[in-house]
């Protein structure tokens, strides 16, 4: 259990950080305080989740394309995760959203590099 809420906060600061930096990439711009950071939480829980369900199927069907392209066609994968992840939010009603496939391409790697170092950090894998 405190691997997961371990992840999860890393994957929480990964988001907020891109957020932060990628003018693209919007994350609990409307609320203030705690519920920015609750925002953020959920956010960071729903991405977990599509990545654990979605992007497997994601990289069997994109195999053939992981192969060609020696595992570029992975970051595309993270990038249609990303966007997923804010269609899904914005119909649940929270605060996230990304402006185009560049930003959530940009976005995607932000967010591994970002989860790579605080992994690093805490020792988690995420």
């Amino acid at each position: 259990m405190t691997g997961f809420v371990l992840r999860t906060l890393v994957t929480s600061l990964a988001l907020w950080v891109t957020a932060l930096v990628l003018p693209g990439i919007a994350l609990g711009e409307s609320t203030s305080g705690t519920d920015r950071i609750f925002t953020v939480v959920l956010v960071a829980c729903l991405f977990g989740l599509l990545n654990s369900l979605v992007k497997p199927i994601l990289q069997l069907f994109g195999f053939p394309l992981i192969v060609l392209s020696l595992g570029l066609f992975l970051v595309v994968i993270n990038a249609l995760m990303l966007m997923l992840t804010s269609w899904v939010a914005t119909r649940f009603g929270l605060d996230f959203s990304v402006a185009g496939f560049g930003s959530a391409l940009i976005g995607a790697v932000m967010v591994s590099l970002v989860s790579w170092a605080l992994g690093l950090i805490t020792g988690t894998r995420s």
